[in-house]
């Protein structure tokens, strides 16, 4: 059974089939892997959430002296799981529209975009505000416009999940009723400029007038550093001071947590989830790792092959090279009526044919 990899989303999507026998060709051991991964946190894959499991099968990077180290997402990981909590949700809508305090728990529903097969959408974290709103938001470290091109697909996507849900007829001449979509990025990167928004007419069509289709996505920088928001923002920055001082390895996570706590940046989740945070930003393998020794051996078998049709090919032309001479031997033999044990010896001597060989080959043009 092969396991499908795939390279976060954040900075475009890149595949792999991994089988089990690859990885094992490989020198990577998952049982034992594993083994030292539960022995590490005290928690099995198994116990994370399935939010965050569902969208983070990705793998880990393996260094040179075999150290299990951290995956590239993990501040995705940390996103989509701190947002599946209807807690931190509530708290992530009212940093939003703080003047809608009467919300609760309740009336929100998580509508995110799950990638249930290899190449399906999905999108970081969308839920509906009963039935008026629909909030999709993504968490960015890499400036990209084309976030405007997928938030137009998530928003397309949600909306027919919707329909599809509650059976609306779109053929009817009744006008349907749908929520009000609003669409944020919370950039977490650093960028010279930063703008309130962006607006897909701008981006991709400055010079044109008369768009059909616009989309519009206001930006978030975390400016607030009380809010969850600013939190989150504030954990990834952390982590990526961390990551330099020691790489992506277990002790920048510690560190980030530990830093963290200590400055009360999303104290309660991560003492409530520690060990589940650990564990998602900690995995078995790096795909990226694995990508790089799949296709290195890839490389080695293609090389490989190229080399023996290479000895294949020069053995014929060699061959065919041979047997024209030995050709015109025989014919200027004949022409002097000399031996065919001679031309024998001679294809012997000066071709290193065996004595066989040699035979057969003179005789095959003598008669």
């Amino acid at each position: 059974m092969s396991k499908e990899i795939q390279k976060e989303k954040g900075d475009e999507v890149s595949q792999v089939d991994i089988s089990k026998k690859d990885i094992n060709q490989l020198g990577i051991n998952n049982s034992d892997a594993n083994k030292r991964d539960v022995n590490q946190t005290g928690i099995n894959q198994e116990d994370v959430s399935k939010k965050g499991k569902n969208r983070n099968e990705e793998h880990p990077t393996v260094s040179d002296d075999n150290k299990v180290i951290v995956k590239r997402n993990i501040k995705d990981c940390v996103f989509t799981d701190l947002f599946s909590n209807k807690k931190y949700l509530l708290e992530l809508y009212l940093s939003l529209h703080p003047e809608d305090a009467g919300i609760t728990e309740d009336d929100l529903t998580d509508i995110t975009i799950e990638n249930v097969l290899v190449n399906d959408l999905y999108n970081d974290l969308g839920f509906r505000v009963g039935d008026r709103l629909i909030i999709l938001v993504e968490a960015q470290s890499t400036w990209s416009p084309n976030i405007l091109i997928r938030s137009l697909l998530y928003v397309a996507t949600t909306y027919q999940n919707y329909i599809n849900e509650r059976n609306l007829d779109v053929y009817s001449s009744k006008k349907i009723s749908i929520p009000k979509p609003e669409l944020y990025v919370i950039y977490t990167g650093e960028h010279k400029e930063r703008p309130k928004e962006m607006i897909l007419s701008e981006e991709f069509f400055p010079d044109m007038e008369d768009i059909s289709l616009d989309v519009k996505v206001k930006m978030i920088y975390g400016d607030n550093e009380d809010d969850i928001i600013g939190q989150y923002v504030i954990f990834t920055k952390v982590y990526d001071e961390q990551r330099k001082l020691y790489g992506r390895t277990r002790k920048a996570i510690e560190e980030t947590i530990r830093i963290c706590k200590e400055k009360n940046v999303l104290k309660e989740y991560l003492e409530s989830r520690e060990g589940e945070v650990v564990t998602m930003m900690m995995t078995l393998f790096d795909e990226e790792q694995i990508m790089k020794n799949h296709d290195a051996a890839i490389r080695r078998e293609e090389r490989e092959k190229a080399r023996i049709e290479k000895e294949k090919a020069t053995e014929q032309a060699t061959e065919q090279a041979n047997e024209k001479a030995i050709l015109s031997l025989v014919g200027i033999c004949k022409k002097m009526n000399g031996s065919i044990l001679d031309v024998i010896e001679t294809a012997m001597k000066d071709y290193g044919y065996s004595e066989q060989k040699a035979r057969e080959m003179v005789q095959k043009y003598w008669n």
